[in-house]
């Protein structure tokens, strides 16, 4: 007489077992593959976009600002001047390969309103050059320095079709505005307005993670400028 000293099933029971198993966990395995190739569900819709900018580039500053950004989910129009895009290239194409877009603010940063017409000719048409050289693109953005504009610069700028841009909020980093100033200057912003920064100043360096928290606390997002109508629009 033989005594069974536990419930060991007997062998065809054990595979049908086995064969159950198998067949959840494939299962198991097919759903979490659809699962994980599902794409995931985004944190905050986007109710609106507006336009970071950030004049003078590129800079000694412009790879700790294109780190901050992209650490911060932002992408930013950089108006940068011919002159510093011809002499450092590989800026430029760190901002396009960025994410940036890439905005022409003449080459010499004059006041453009006290030039000739064909002066003002030469500082957009050889930052155009510059930028396009330096594997930026052709711009089809244009912030005149100063926020300085007339009829002639205007009309000079469109043959070079370009459309001319300001700003809707001054951050006032140029003139020393601190990194909290800075950060509710961004708190302004509404959708579809432009904030005018600088690519060389370390408080807006240091204002970028909370401007960052300030627009998603408010659904908004950084987009690009509408050569259309000069507002912020979602990024094409």
């Amino acid at each position: 007489m033989s005594v069974r000293t536990g419930s060991r099933p007997a062998p065809r029971a054990l595979a049908r077992r086995l064969t159950v198993l198998a067949a959840a966990l494939a299962a198991t395995a097919t759903a979490l593959t659809a699962t994980a190739g599902a794409a995931p569900p985004r944190t905050a819709a986007c109710t609106g976009y507006v336009g970071l900018t950030f004049d003078d580039g590129p800079s000694g500053n412009t790879t700790r600002l294109l780190d901050a950004l992209r650490q911060n989910g932002l992408r930013a129009t950089m108006f940068n001047q011919g002159q510093y895009a011809a002499a450092n290239p590989s800026l430029v194409r760190a901002q396009v390969a960025a994410g940036m877009w890439v905005g022409n603010h003449s080459y010499t940063h004059p006041h453009l309103t006290q030039l000739s017409q064909a002066q003002i000719d030469s500082e957009i048409s050889r930052t155009q050059q510059a930028i396009a050289g330096a594997g930026g693109g052709t711009p089809k953005l244009f912030r005149p320095p100063y926020g300085e504009t007339n009829a002639t610069v205007k009309s000079v700028a469109a043959r070079h079709g370009l459309t001319e841009i300001i700003w809707h909020v001054d951050s006032q980093d140029w003139n020393g505005a601190s990194t909290d100033a800075i950060v509710q200057s961004a708190a302004r912003l509404t959708n579809g307005q432009v904030i005018l920064m600088h690519d060389w100043s370390a408080n807006t360096l240091a204002a970028i993670p909370r401007i960052a928290q300030g627009l998603a606390s408010r659904g908004l997002c950084a987009g690009m400028i509408s050569p259309q109508t000069g507002r912020a629009v979602a990024p094409g």
